[in-house]
C-alpha cells in the first residue's frame, strides 16, 4: 500500500555537528526511520539511494544520521520520492538555501580559519557567502558548518597539512601555553600556519651569535633579512630595517617591507619580555645566563609562533648530548686475591664529567660545579650543562662523600642500569633520569669479573669433590661453578632452573666443594617448606653422605645454648622448615651461618610477613635462593627474594617500588624491563627444559621421588588405625585376617593422602594445612602451568581423584578433568580429546588431568602432557610404568618428568625400599598386586606398618 499522508521532514545539529533528519505526520505522529530513509534517498545517487544510512535515535525520536559532508551532498541536490507531499521544517529550508553555497564556497577556496575564535582557544571557520545567507547562520548551521569544513579539507587534501598544524595548536591555545595576544595581525596568522603564501620578497630572522672572546664580546642577537627565493642572500639589518655598518645596501624589491622588520622585533620582545631592552626594542646582547635560555626555550617559542632562528652550528649537536657523570674506579677490587668482600666494600674512584668524546678533569669539573655554568667552551669545544643536571650531581657527590665513596653495590647498579640507585632520593623529580646520566669505568679486574657474572659460560668449572656420590649434566657444573664463583666474592645468588633440572643436587654439591676446600667452622643452614624435609634428607644422604645433618624439627628440637652448643663443630647442615625459622629466631639468629640457603624461596615472596622479616635478618657468609618461580605475581616478590640473596642490591622495597614496579606493572614500559633485567641477570641463573643445550643432555624419561613427611593430625590418625588393627589381628581367621590387612592398606594409604578422606568428610572440609603431599603437590603444578605445562596425576583412589579436581580447580582458576571407572565412554573419549587439542583457544585449553591408575593406566593416548605424577604408589613397577607411558609414548615431542611422591615414616616408604631392593625380581616377588603382603608374618607387618615418630609435625 502507498502512503498518502503528507510527510514533514525535520532537521537538528548533534554536537559533535552531524544532521539528525526526522519526519512527522500530519495528526503529530514519527514516522518510521526505515520509511524515512526510503522515502527521502529513493532517487539519491551520491548515497546509493541510501544503501549505507542506518536508522537511529535521537531525543526518544527514530531518524537518519548524517555526516557532515552527506548533509552537504544531499541538501544541495535532494531526490525524494515523487509520489508523496514533502513539507520542510524551517530548519531544513535553510540547509537547502545554504548547501548549493556552501559548496561552490569550499570548491573554490573562499574560506578561511577564524583568527578570532583561535585566539579564544576554538577552532572555527569563516566562509565567503552573501549577507543574505550569512544570516542562516544559526548555532545549528554553525555548529555544522565548524564540523563540515574539516571533512573536507580531509576530503579534499590541498590543506591537509595546514589542517593538521592548526588543529596541533589548538590543545596548547586551550591550555594556556600559546598566547594568541603575541600575534601581531591576522594576515601574519594566516601566513605562520600556511593557510596564505607570504607575497613579501624576504623574511625576517633572528641570529643568536656566539661571543669573540678573543675580544671580550659577549653573545649577541642580530636582526637578518634573508630573500625567499635564494635563502644564502642575507643582510643584517637594525630592528627599524636599516642595513649595520659594512653591509651592501638592500635590494629595491625589499625596500617597501622593510616596516615589518620592526613590526616582527616588537612581536619578539611581546613573545620572550626578557628580550626587551627596557624601551620595547630589542636587546644587542645577552649573558652567557641569557644565551642559554635562548637556546634552550626561547628560540623555541619563537619558532612556534613562525619566526626563522639561526642559532650556532654546534648547538644543534650538543643539545643532544646528554652529559654522563662517570666515576673511574682505582681500587683493586676485583682481584684474585680478593675474597668474600660483599656488596658493602668500599672502592677508590676519581669524578669525570663526559659530554660527547670531550672529558673533563675533575679540576675542571668542580670549577664548573662552582662556578654554575650552564654553556662553556673548553679546549675549543661548546659544552651545555643543564642546572638540574648539575644540582643532582652535588647531591650525589654529598651522598657519596657521606658515605666516604662508593661501594660495590653502587658500581654495580650504575653498570648494569646506567643509574644512580640510591645515590637519589625517591621523592626527587620523577623525571630525574632526563637530567642525569651515570655511568661507571671499571677496573681491568672488575671488568673481567663482571664479564663472569654476565656470561656464565667465562666462569672456571668446578670438580665435584670425590665425597659426592653421583653424577652431574654439564649444566649442573656451570651452575655450582657459578654458586662458588658469587661465594668468592661474597655475593648472594638466585637459581631458579625449572623444575626437574636438578637444583637440589647443585647446591648439595656446592656444599661438599665448600666443605672440603674451606673447612667452615660453622654449619649452614637450608630452610625449605616442612612437605620437603624429608626429601632433602634422603637426598643428602643418598649424595653426600659424608656430610652431618642435624634435623631442626619436631617437638623434640633443640633450643637455647643446646642448640648452638649441639651445632657449633658438631655438623656441617642444618635442615629447618619456614615455620620454624620465625617462631625459632632466637636460636637461628644466634649463630652466623657458613651459607644460609632457602629451597621453594617464594615462600618469602610477601616481604611483610613476620617469616620473611626473620629469615632477611639471619646472619650467614653467604645466601642463596632456590627457585623455579622467582616472580609469582607482582614484581616486588622478586625484590623480596633478591633482598634475601644480596641484602641492599635493590634499595628497600618502596625505592625498588618507585623506580621500577609502578612503571613496569603499569604501563610495561620496556626500557623499565631492560633495567630490571640488567640488575637481576647476573645473580639470577635460569635454565629451561626446552634450552637445546638442556634438553640434549637430558634423558628422555627423567624419574625423580618426592619424599613428603605427615602433620600431626596425618600421623595420629596413622598411629590410632595401626594400634587398633594389631589389637584385633591375631583375634581373626585366616580370612578375616587378610581382609582387615587389605583394608588397612587402603586406609592408611588414604591417610598419607589426606586426613579428610579417612574421616569421610567430603569436599566442603577444609583442605590447607592438612596433608603436606597435597600441598607438595599444588605447589609443583602451580610451577609447572606458569611454564605452560602440561600434566597426569594418576591416584589409585576416586575419593581422592575427587579431592584433588576440587582442590586444583579451586586454586588454579581452570577446569580440572577427572577419569575414573564411572566415567562413561562419551565423556572419557571427550576429555581425551579435550587435553590432547592443542589447536584450541586459551580459554578453552584443559591442562591438568587426573585420572585413577585403573581407569587411565593403559590405552589412552595423552602425549599433551610433559609431567607425570604418582599421587599414591601402586607396588608394582610394571603398573606405575603402563601409567607413565600414557604420557611417554610415540608422538610425545618432550621430555617427560615423572614424579613419584613417598611419605616418609610410613609404609609407602618401607614398600618403596623394598622395591628398590628387589626391582629386578618385582614381579616374581612382589607380584602383580598387594595381596602377597596379607601373607607377611605380624612381626613382618608390624616393622611394615609401624609408623616412623620423627616425621612426624609437631
Amino acid at each position: 500500500m502507498i502512503e498518502t499522508s503528507a510527510l514533514t521532514v525535520h532537521a537538528g545539529s548533534l554536537p559533535n555537528g552531524h544532521l539528525f533528519l526526522w519526519g512527522s505526520r500530519a495528526n503529530g505522529g514519527i514516522w518510521d526511520a526505515l520509511d524515512l530513509k526510503n522515502m527521502l534517498f529513493a532517487w539519491h545517487r551520491e548515497s546509493f539511494f541510501g544503501t549505507f544510512f542506518e536508522p537511529s535515535e535521537w531525543q526518544n525520536r527514530e531518524g537518519i544520521e548524517l555526516l557532515p559532508l552527506e548533509a552537504l551532498d544531499y541538501f544541495s541536490s535532494p531526490e525524494p520520492v515523487q509520489h508523496l507531499k514533502l513539507i520542510w521544517d524551517p530548519t531544513c529550508q535553510d540547509l537547502l538555501k545554504l548547501a548549493p553555497a556552501l559548496r561552490e564556497a569550499l570548491a573554490t577556496g573562499s574560506f578561511m580559519p577564524d583568527y578570532e575564535k583561535w585566539k579564544a582557544g576554538e577552532i572555527g571557520w569563516k566562509l565567503r557567502l552573501s549577507e543574505e545567507l550569512q544570516a542562516l547562520e544559526s548555532p545549528t548551521m554553525l555548529r555544522w558548518i565548524h564540523a563540515l569544513v574539516p571533512e573536507w579539507v580531509d576530503r579534499d587534501g590541498v590543506m591537509k597539512d595546514t589542517l593538521r598544524k592548526l588543529e596541533a595548536a589548538h590543545p596548547l591555545m586551550s591550555r594556556g601555553e600559546l598566547d594568541s595576544s603575541l600575534w601581531l595581525d591576522e594576515e601574519d596568522w594566516l601566513v605562520a600556519i600556511g593557510w596564505r603564501q607570504d607575497r613579501t620578497p624576504m623574511r625576517t630572522c633572528l641570529q643568536l651569535a656566539e661571543p669573540d672572546l678573543a675580544h671580550g664580546a659577549g653573545w649577541r642577537l642580530r636582526v637578518l633579512l634573508q630573500d625567499r627565493l635564494a635563502p644564502e642572500v642575507l643582510r643584517t639589518v637594525t630592528t627599524d630595517g636599516e642595513p649595520v655598518a659594512g653591509e651592501q645596501p638592500l635590494p629595491e624589491a625589499w625596500l617597501e617591507e622593510v616596516g615589518r622588520v620592526s613590526r616582527d622585533a616588537a612581536k619578539w620582545v611581546r613573545i620572550l619580555p626578557w628580550l626587551d631592552a627596557g624601551d620595547g626594542t630589542l636587546r644587542q646582547t645577552l649573558t652567557e645566563e641569557e644565551a642559554w635560555r635562548f637556546l634552550a626555550e626561547g628560540s623555541v617559542r619563537l619558532v612556534e609562533a613562525g619566526t626563522s632562528v639561526f642559532l650556532p652550528a654546534w648547538w644543534e649537536r650538543i643539545r643532544k648530548q646528554r652529559p654522563k657523570l662517570r666515576a673511574k674506579i682505582k681500587s683493586s677490587v676485583g682481584s684474585a686475591r680478593e675474597t668474600m668482600f660483599g656488596l658493602t666494600q668500599l672502592m677508590q674512584f676519581d669524578w669525570k664529567l663526559a659530554v660527547g668524546d670531550l672529558e673533563l678533569t675533575e679540576e675542571e669539573f668542580y670549577q664548573l660545579l662552582e662556578e654554575k655554568r650552564k654553556l662553556v667552551q673548553i679546549r675549543g669545544n661548546w659544552i651545555q650543562l643543564d642546572p638540574r643536571f648539575m644540582a643532582q650531581v652535588e647531591l650525589i657527590m654529598k651522598k657519596v662523600q657521606k658515605k666516604q665513596g662508593l661501594s660495590f653495590r653502587d658500581v654495580l647498579e650504575l653498570h648494569f642500569a646506567g643509574e644512580a640507585g640510591d645515590l637519589l632520593p625517591v621523592d626527587d623529580d620523577p623525571d630525574a633520569q632526563r637530567y642525569l646520566d651515570m655511568e661507571v669505568e671499571l677496573n681491568e679486574q672488575l671488568t673481567q669479573m663482571i664479564e663472569q657474572l654476565t656470561q656464565t659460560a667465562s666462569i672456571p668449572k668446578a670438580e665435584p669433590p670425590p665425597s659426592f656420590h653421583g653424577s652431574l649434566r654439564h649444566y649442573q657444573v656451570d651452575g655450582i661453578s657459578w654458586l662458588l664463583f658469587l661465594r668468592r666474592f661474597g655475593l648472594g645468588g638466585c637459581l631458579a632452573d625449572d623444575m626437574g633440572l636438578g637444583k637440589t643436587i647443585q647446591w648439595i654439591t656446592y656444599l661438599l666443594t665448600v666443605k672440603e676446600s674451606e673447612a667452615p667452622a660453622t654449619p649452614s643452614l637450608l630452610i625449605c617448606p616442612t612437605s620437603v624435609l624429608g626429601n632433602w634428607q634422603m637426598e643428602l644422604k643418598r649424595f653426600a653422605p659424608s656430610l652431618k645433618v642435624h634435623l631442626h624439627y619436631g617437638p623434640g628440637r633443640l633450643k637455647g645454648a643446646a642448640f648452638k652448643e649441639k651445632l657449633v663443630g658438631g655438623c656441617d647442615l642444618v635442615l629447618t622448615s619456614y615455620t620454624l625459622s620465625h617462631l625459632d629466631e632466637s636460636e637461628l639468629g644466634d649463630i652466623v651461618w657458613n651459607s644460609i640457603c632457602l629451597d621453594e624461596a617464594q615462600n618469602i615472596k610477601n616481604a611483610y610477613t613476620k617469616q620473611a622479616s626473620a629469615i632477611r635478618r639471619l646472619n650467614g657468609y653467604h645466601r642463596i635462593a632456590l627457585t623455579g618461580t622467582p616472580i609469582e605475581n607482582r614484581l616486588t616478590e622478586l625484590w623480596s627474594i633478591f633482598d634475601f640473596a644480596n641484602p641492599g642490591y635493590l634499595g628497600t622495597v618502596r625505592e625498588f617500588t618507585h623506580r621500577y614496579v609502578n612503571a613496569i606493572e603499569r604501563t610495561q614500559d620496556s626500557e623499565t624491563i631492560g633495567k630490571v633485567q640488567k640488575l637481576i641477570r647476573p645473580f639470577l641463573l635460569r635454565r629451561e627444559k626446552k634450552d637445546p643445550a638442556i634438553q640434549l643432555d637430558l634423558p628422555e624419561k627423567n624419574e625423580s621421588k618426592t619424599f613428603i613427611s605427615l602433620t600431626a593430625e596425618q600421623g595420629s590418625l596413622y598411629e590410632n588405625y595401626i594400634q587398633d588393627m594389631f589389637e584385633r589381628l591375631d583375634k581373626l581367621s585366616t580370612m578375616e585376617r587378610r581382609g582387615l590387612i587389605l583394608a588397612a592398606l587402603t586406609k592408611l594409604k588414604q591417610v598419607c593422602n589426606h586426613p579428610s578422606l579417612l574421616l569421610k568428610e567430603g569436599l566442603g572440609a577444609p583442605w590447607s594445612g592438612r596433608s603436606n603431599k597435597l600441598e607438595r603437590l599444588l605447589e609443583m603444578v602451580l610451577e609447572l602451568r606458569q611454564e605452560g605445562d602440561k600434566c597426569l596425576i594418576f591416584t589409585q583412589f576416586v575419593e581422592t581423584g575427587t579431592l584433588l579436581q576440587h582442590v586444583l580447580q579451586q586454586e588454579l582458576g581452570e577446569p580440572v578433568l577427572f577419569l575414573h571407572g564411572g566415567t562413561p565412554k562419551a565423556s572419557r573419549d571427550e576429555m581425551i580429546a579435550t587435553f590432547q587439542d592443542a589447536d584450541r583457544p586459551a580459554g578453552a585449553q584443559r591442562n591438568v588431568f587426573v585420572l585413577s591408575l585403573k581407569a587411565g593406566g593403559i590405552g589412552l593416548n595423552l602425549t599433551a602432557a610433559n609431567h607425570v605424577f604418582h599421587y599414591d604408589r601402586w607396588w608394582n613397577p610394571a603398573v606405575e610404568n603402563q601409567a607413565t607411558d600414557r604420557a611417554f609414548r610415540i608422538g610425545q615431542t618432550r621430555h617427560v618428568q615423572v614424579h613419584k611422591f613417598v611419605t616418609l615414616g610410613t609404609l609407602e616408604e618401607r614398600i618403596d625400599e623394598m622395591i628398590e631392593r628387589k626391582l629386578g625380581l618385582s614381579q616374581q616377588i612382589v607380584g602383580s598386586g598387594e595381596n602377597w603382603i596379607t601373607e607377611l608374618s605380624t612381626d613382618e607387618l608390624r616393622d611394615l606398618f609401624s609408623l616412623r615418630r620423627e616425621w612426624v609435625e609437631a
